[in-house]
């Protein structure tokens, strides 16, 4: 089988016109098993496994992104280059920064500051600022507030370090930057070069600043169901 890109199996047309991106393959197939019906699944090359059904009958996708912003990178501009995806939701977790956010709460991604070099590839005379889709961004809070959720928007810091040596990451608290994970920013100046939509909602998983226990992989794959229904409500 000829691979559309070295990374995707999925015929043209497989994907629908929202993608969600949860960073774990295992994450993608229990939203698609639960939450999805007549999930297919239309591309698992690397295991990062992609599906397409019908949320309340509305056509859906969800499919991995990986760990990190050279994963989402790849991933998210294969989707909008040439699968004509027109929105990629990012669902994912993150370590809160902000004492008012607790374990489960939410975080809509309106900006990401980074330490990342991502942006360099667009030879820019500065700093490149990466923020989501307002349209989306809009429609995520207006659905939280709706449901009833504790949630905040604002920025979030997309990392390249997992274990920072510096141990510098509090120091974003200082900016408000409400929590940090590993992909947003790429994902945003993705879709800012290729003119498509793009929002990162996040649930917090553990909190840097309030001392509460940490999620378990499994409670993150499958307890994170605000966040989830927030994204495939807001889909189109």
């Amino acid at each position: 089988m000829a691979y559309i890109t070295p990374h995707n199996q999925a015929p043209r047309g497989a994907f629908a016109n929202t993608v969600l991106m949860p960073g774990d393959p295992l994450r993608s197939k229990y939203i698609a098993e639960n939450f999805l019906d007549a999930a297919e699944l239309v591309n698992n090359v690397r295991g990062v496994q992609g599906y397409t059904g019908y949320y309340k009958g509305k056509r859906v996708s969800v499919m991995a992104s990986g760990m990190g912003m050279p994963a989402i990178g790849i991933y998210s501009q294969e989707l909008f280059q040439f699968y004509d995806v027109t929105s990629v939701i990012r669902i994912g977790s993150c370590g809160s920064l902000d004492r008012d956010l607790h374990i489960r709460d939410l975080i809509i991604a309106q900006g990401a500051c980074t330490d990342s070099n991502y942006a360099d590839q667009y030879r820019l005379p500065g700093t490149f600022c990466p923020i989501g889709s307002w349209r989306l961004l809009r429609a995520a809070a207006d659905e939280a507030a709706a449901r009833g959720l504790n949630f905040k928007v604002g920025n979030v810091l997309s990392s390249d370090h997992f274990y920072n040596d510096s141990r510098s990451t509090l120091d974003w608290t200082r900016m408000g930057v409400l929590g940090v994970e590993m992909e947003a920013a790429a994902l945003y100046c993705n879709a800012a070069r290729l003119k498509k939509d793009a929002l990162c909602i996040l649930t917090v998983s553990d909190s840097l600043v309030g001392g509460e226990p940490e999620t378990s992989p499994e409670e993150r794959e499958r307890t994170f169901t605000d966040m989830v229904e927030v994204a495939l409500t807001i889909a189109d």
